[in-house]
């Protein structure tokens, strides 16, 4: 099962495509990293993921595994003998890993994104508000699924600590953006510890965009069209 070419179609200021890159890193899986171009789609792609024609795309002995969250399972399950398991193993556990990483997903990214297209000072404020009441839940879900140990998942990187943390970067962008402190010790000392040790980790390291170089990639990704 584990054996087979490993490549993964993706491009470096995804944060969904730094999940998977994350947990081939803590599984020490070598793999290919594919490059995308940013504004075309290759030939590779769209034959790997006809459905959503979206990266990233883990290619596993020529066979894809498609959408963020699915790869990293994939990924945990097929080199399950190879490092931690990146999926708690309680049932109820794994269940409220899933619940919280669908929340990032569908509602906090959401916030995050929001504020980066918002134009005007009113707009900026109301999605500020918005992704701090997101902080403070995640701030008690941290506390319950971690149990006092460093991570979301215990003593290790987990799954629900890659699905927040592959977004640390466009977040602290978004600091920037806003000179406000959307992570504040004062209001989240939890995840404010958490995301230290997160994004020190090694298998995250050499995989977190460079704060610089994704806020000039973010200027022109959501850059106003000229009237």
């Amino acid at each position: 099962m584990s054996s087979g070419e490993v490549k993964l179609i993706g491009a470096w200021a995804s944060p969904f495509v730094m999940r998977p890159r994350v947990a081939l890193n803590l599984k020490s899986v070598p793999y290919e990293f594919l490059q995308e171009t940013f504004g075309s789609k290759s030939e590779l792609l769209l034959k790997s993921n006809p459905v959503h024609k979206k990266i990233p795309v883990l290619l596993h002995a020529d066979k894809p595994v498609c959408e963020s969250n699915i790869i990293v399972e994939y990924i945990d399950e097929t080199w399950s003998s190879s490092g931690p398991s990146i999926l708690p193993s309680h049932p109820y556990d794994r269940a409220m890993a899933r619940f919280w990483a669908a929340y990032i997903d569908e509602k906090w990214f959401g916030a995050l994104r929001n504020f980066l297209k918002a134009e005007g000072e009113e707009e900026k404020k109301a999605v500020i508000a918005q992704m701090e009441e997101g902080n403070a839940l995640l701030e008690k879900a941290f506390i319950d699924c971690s149990k006092g140990k460093p991570f979301f998942n215990g003593d290790n990187i987990g799954y629900l600590d890659i699905s927040l943390g592959s977004f640390l970067a466009w977040l602290r962008v978004t600091e920037l953006t806003a000179s406000h402190k959307l992570l504040d010790e004062a209001k989240t000392p939890s995840l404010c510890k958490w995301a230290e040790l997160f994004c020190n980790d090694p298998a995250v390291k050499p995989v977190m965009p460079e704060t610089a170089k994704l806020a000039e990639f973010a200027k022109k990704i959501f850059a106003k069209p000229q009237a």
